[in-house]
């Protein structure tokens, strides 16, 4: 288990229930508040040249964000699965609309984006169900083997 000071955990813990109450809003918008629901974006991807299993992904990606974060199951790990989504949201916007969020653009995305990367790096923080596997796991399986000579 990872040591961390108790403003880093309360910090991780702040930001995990941040990130994941944006995503409930945001599948909340989705489902029940965009014109024609989930149906009319799921068809403005595809139509957009995405191929299907994208909005596939990005709805997988909002659950986890949505169901996973709050509660602290594999944080770090839900995070860096729901980044290569906000890094596409951000291309999407910034090609369409530029970079200003004001026209719609990809500065909000690149703050999701942002958080995302922070929850990977700080963890779950306190009071995680499921804590994410230590770093220094993998890091100890990675090792250079010593040089013979």
């Amino acid at each position: 288990m990872e040591r961390q000071p108790a403003e880093l955990r309360l910090g991780a813990l702040l930001l995990r229930l941040l990130v994941g109450s944006l995503f409930i809003t945001h599948l909340y918008w989705k489902f029940s508040l965009l014109p024609g629901g989930v149906e009319t974006w799921w068809d403005g991807l595809v139509k957009s040249g995405y191929p299907t299993f994208v909005p596939a992904y990005v709805l997988s990606a909002e659950f986890a964000g949505a169901l996973l974060l709050i509660p602290g199951v594999l944080s770090r790990y839900v995070a860096l699965y729901a980044m290569p989504m906000m890094f596409g949201a951000a291309e999407f916007w910034l090609v369409r609309r530029g970079f200003y969020f004001t026209k719609a653009g990809a500065e909000l995305p690149l703050v999701w984006l942002a958080l995302l990367g922070l929850q990977v790096i700080l963890g779950d923080g306190s009071y995680a169900l499921v804590r994410s596997p230590d770093w220094r796991f993998f890091a100890g399986s990675l090792r250079v083997p010593d040089r013979v000579n």
